[in-house]
């Protein structure tokens, strides 16, 4: 790489700089790393609560509009292009880079914790806090995140394939900000800011991750879990993801999400089975009915005049973290979806994956409330209080819980593996100037970051760690997200004033 190359990689050096102090200053001084996060989380906690609630559900109709538009025909690329993968493929890969480790983590705790610790005003272990425990996971695993991943994701698709422009966030900003500005340091802070989001949100996902994997080793052959256990089991998947990132999309990601697709539906098909399968079709019934009667009223609520303790450790934390996850998702299921058209693109994001969460939900958290009549609601909250175990515990009530508990590891393994290897390709886009095949070393130095960064999150301070770095890093990222909607809107009006143009 010659001289000048170099230089006009601000963006790299710079990001990669910041992670790498992120990391020496976990390692350091943890503690003190460790307040200053908390300290950001309760400002923005206590001031700005309102701005993710409101900008979730703005997210959500800006892209069924978006969808059911005159725009909703535009395809992303040229007129006569066609989708590189097909419909199976693509939804493997979003899928898996989209939710990844966390169903497998939440799918059990956190209905149990909903039921154990609901919201004020609902009595712990009532049928209301199974019927509010089910909507809430709906709700936070629903139509929400997908919208916000579409928001990034159309745009990039939009701007990179159809526009010709680089797959980088900045160039979202070109109508506002003018080729130039996207090529000068606002486009290039906005690139680098958009990194360390990306960063922040994966790391916190592959730290639970480990966790659970850790948790999962714990309860069932005894192993310690403790850092040094954390330490070897990221290095080792480290490992693997970095050798499946330097294979590129079609050897690497595209594999492993098929596969990941099909042992998932495997797993979910015998918790069904062995579980209690007449309540979880129930428990699908009325909380998909009960989810979009309450959509609007749940989007908005965040108790202003009681105690609102539950919609800031819950609703706000997961907002945040879509947030978070937004830049490399966005990117991500761009690259993958050149040639759709932007109706097809939105429905196969939004709809097709909620509903596949809807149903994870519907089947684990069928599974973790039918076996609440095995412990008493102290039990259950002490259980739900230890998510990364929580899982194996509630399956063990279950005929082949062991089996089912081994399936769970290796699904948590998988998906670690495609959501690090997705997030190491889009880092190197990134940081290369958008270039749709990044070369290996910058996988391999953002592959390594990654790893090293999850770990400095868990060892200052475990879940609550990871939870804190997804919400501070997500804030300033959701003002650029509603600059995104309004650019693009402005070229789509824009290339539609020209077509109108050429036909007269």
């Amino acid at each position: 790489m010659t001289e000048e190359k170099k230089k006009k990689q601000p963006v790299f050096y710079i990001s990669a700089a910041i992670s790498i102090f992120i990391v020496l200053a976990g390692a350091l001084d943890g503690e003190f790393f460790a307040q200053i996060t908390s300290s950001l989380l309760n400002f923005i906690s206590k001031n700005f609560a309102w701005v993710y609630v409101v900008f979730m559900l703005l997210f959500v109709i800006f892209c069924l509009w978006l969808a059911f538009s005159r725009f909703g025909s535009i395809r992303l690329g040229p007129d006569d292009s066609k989708p590189q993968y097909n419909t199976i493929s693509w939804f493997a890969m979003l899928f898996c880079a989209g939710m990844g480790v966390g169903l497998v983590f939440w799918g059990i705790s956190e209905p149990l914790s909903h039921y154990v610790s609901p919201a004020a005003g609902i009595e712990p272990g009532s049928q209301e806090a199974a019927a509010f425990a089910i909507r809430s996971c709906f709700m936070h695993w629903g139509v929400h995140p997908w919208a916000a991943y579409g928001i990034i994701g159309i745009g990039l698709a939009y701007f990179q394939f159809r526009k010709n422009r680089p797959g980088l966030i900045s160039s979202l900003f070109e109508p506002m900000l003018g080729e130039k500005g996207v090529k000068g340091p606002a486009g290039k802070a906005i690139d680098i800011f958009s990194v360390i989001v990306s960063i922040a949100g994966v790391a916190a996902s592959l730290g639970m991750g480990a966790l659970q994997i850790c948790g999962g080793l714990n309860y069932l052959w005894g192993l310690p879990n403790n850092a040094t256990v954390w330490l070897i089991v990221i290095v080792v998947i480290c490992c693997i993801y970095l050798i499946s990132a330097t294979s590129g999309l079609e050897k690497g990601v595209k594999v492993l999400s098929n596969f990941n697709l099909c042992l998932a539906a495997v797993f979910l098909i015998l918790s069904f089975l062995f579980g209690p399968s007449v309540r979880i079709l129930e428990i699908f019934t009325t909380g998909l009915g009960d989810y979009v009667t309450h959509f609007i009223s749940d989007s908005l609520n965040l108790e202003p005049f009681g105690d609102n303790a539950w919609f800031l450790d819950w609703r706000v934390f997961y907002w945040a973290w879509w947030i978070s996850w937004a830049p490399f998702v966005g990117i991500f299921i761009a690259r993958i979806s050149r040639g759709r058209t932007i109706k097809e693109f939105i429905l196969g994001v939004i709809i097709v994956p909620s509903i596949a969460s809807i149903i994870w939900f519907s089947v684990f958290g069928g599974v973790a409330l039918n076996a609440a009549d095995s412990f008493s609601l102290q039990e259950l909250g002490e259980i739900a209080a230890v998510p990364e175990t929580a899982l194996f515990v509630i399956l063990n009530e279950y005929p082949l819980g062991v089996v089912l508990s081994i399936a769970a590891i290796v699904l948590l393994l998988i998906f670690f593996i495609t959501s690090a290897d997705s997030a190491t390709f889009v880092l190197s886009m990134q940081t290369s100037e958008g270039n749709i095949n990044p070369p290996n070393h910058k996988k391999i130095v953002w592959g390594i970051l990654l790893a090293a960064i999850a770990y400095v999150l868990l060892i200052t301070g475990g879940i609550k760690s990871l939870q804190i770095a997804s919400i501070v890093a997500a804030f300033p990222f959701a003002f650029i997200m509603v600059l995104v909607c309004i650019n693009l809107i402005k070229e789509l009006k824009k290339e539609g004033k020209h077509k109108k143009q050429e036909s007269i």
